[in-house]
């Protein structure tokens, strides 16, 4: 599993529309992108209940931290957090203030279990990933913890948002279409957290692809822990592939930009690669996390595959699709890394050239069999690896961005800019770009002009 890690809190979910006598629900969420997803279908399953969202845990009701555990400590940041709640709480019900119910969800949830509320009292309900559709019948119980993976679909029992809601979230959008990993890498969490792989159906995906169409959305990235290992019942009933899927997507009107994260290169077919070549909804970017360039730390991950497979992969997607922005993900100072496989990593990464990429020390990540490793790297190891690995990255995504300058992209609009007057989109690469122009351009597709490059966005010109 690769999980596209981006470890910093994400924003709040936007405040929805309010009706009298509504309850008021925070939801927190950290991690990948499949958290943020989660997230608004736990505002969704809640909004029957008379719930709406709002911005700060100060006007809420109902706190939900939407969990975590990729990476090292991810618990502890939590307990620091219900920490400030706990004090929130006294200090609201001191000044005869409401009362407040906090719940723990996530990857955390799933691990820690009945533990978090020993810890820390406040917690009134612990519900794992596989059962937040449970969640308004835990609300009902004074303390509750639901951590099993339950025999019914999570996903028959969500509604779907109503259009107003929708349309608060953008133009651009999540949607998961398949859950678990069977990977078992011996650094990752996630087959104990997450469970077994489950692809879900087309027509239900489909559908939810359709709502949200409607609701003004344009592009939609598919999400799964190894999306592209998705193998669901296709409207056939025969078993469709990520590309059959992607194929059908492309047919829903007003669907203009598909994309997809995050994959494994053991399940990175020739279909899948051909799709990029021959579908133009099929936005030319691919997330392929390899985690290291060298044979022996990738066999140690059991990740299956070597550095001159996974290069190989890289030829056939370029020669597919010349203009393709790689991205991937790696892990330095995996237990008995020496000098010799960092370097096979270095050399992997100029080899290739990636448009961004996302980079860690190895964390120990309790239950995983690399944990147990003696062969742990020193702590200063890792950071001087990191800063080296996240250097060389630096310089190809300011090389990457600096060749799109001069370039006219299709840019898709989706909100308003940092300053008056501004807009800011996404190119085809994924990539941030501010420019002048009308509010009036969001949901659109315009041609743009790349004008600049800066630390993190790109600077254009309407044409």
């Amino acid at each position: 599993m690769s999980e596209t890690p981006s470890l910093a809190e994400t924003k709040p979910l936007p405040a929805s529309p309010a009706a009298e006598g509504e309850k008021r629900v925070f939801i927190k969420s950290y991690g990948c992108q499949m958290n943020v997803y989660d997230a608004e279908r736990m505002a969704d399953v809640l909004a029957p209940e008379g719930y709406r969202t709002v911005e700060t845990p100060e006007d809420a009701d109902l706190v939900i931290l939407n969990t975590c555990n990729i990476r090292e400590r991810a618990a502890e940041k939590v307990y620091s957090t219900l920490g400030r709640i706990r004090d929130m709480k006294k200090e609201r019900l001191a000044a005869g203030g409401r009362d407040l119910k906090v719940a723990v969800a996530g990857c955390v949830a799933q691990a820690e279990g009945a533990e978090i509320q020993r810890r820390e009292p406040v917690v009134d309900v612990v519900v794992g990933p596989q059962a937040y559709h449970r969640l308004p019948e835990l609300l009902k119980a004074k303390r509750a913890v639901d951590t099993e993976f339950p025999p019914e679909d999570k996903f028959d029992h969500l509604p779907m948002a109503d259009k107003k809601v929708l349309q608060t979230r953008g133009v651009s959008a999540f949607l998961t279409v398949q859950e678990g990993c069977d990977k078992f890498c011996t650094f990752c969490v996630v087959p104990y957290t997450r469970g077994a792989e489950v692809s879900r159906p087309v027509d239900k995906i489909v559908r939810e692809a359709e709502a949200l169409v409607a609701a003004g959305v344009r592009e939609i990235m598919l999400l799964g822990q190894n999306v592209n290992a998705w193998h669901g019942a296709g409207e056939d009933g025969e078993s469709w592939t990520l590309a059959g899927l992607m194929r059908r997507l492309a047919r829903v009107q007003g669907l203009d930009r598909i994309r997809y994260s995050t994959s494994h290169p053991r399940d990175m077919d020739d279909e899948l690669i051909a799709m990029h070549r021959d579908l133009p909804q099929a936005m030319p970017y691919l997330h392929l996390p390899v985690q290291s360039g060298s044979d022996r730390i990738l066999k140690a991950m059991n990740r299956k595959h070597t550095a001159d497979e996974y290069r190989r992969i890289i030829d056939k997607v370029r020669e597919a699709r010349p203009d393709i922005a790689l991205t991937s993900d790696f892990i330095v100072g995996f237990p008995g890394e020496s000098d010799a496989d960092f370097e096979a990593t270095m050399q992997l990464v100029r080899d290739i050239g990636f448009a961004t990429a996302y980079s860690f020390k190895y964390s120990q990540r309790p239950g995983t069999p690399a944990a147990e490793k003696e062969n742990q790297v020193q702590e200063p190891v890792k950071v001087e690896r990191l800063a080296a690995l996240q250097a060389l990255i630096l310089e190809q995504q300011h090389r990457f961005n600096a060749g799109t300058v001069g370039k006219v992209l299709d840019v898709l609009i989706e909100k308003p800019g940092r300053h008056p007057g501004q807009i800011g989109g996404k190119t085809p690469y994924l990539q941030a770009i501010h420019l002048d122009g009308p509010t009036s351009l969001i949901g659109q597709i315009v041609r743009v002009e790349v004008t600049g490059t800066s630390t993190n966005s790109l600077a254009g010109r309407l044409i």
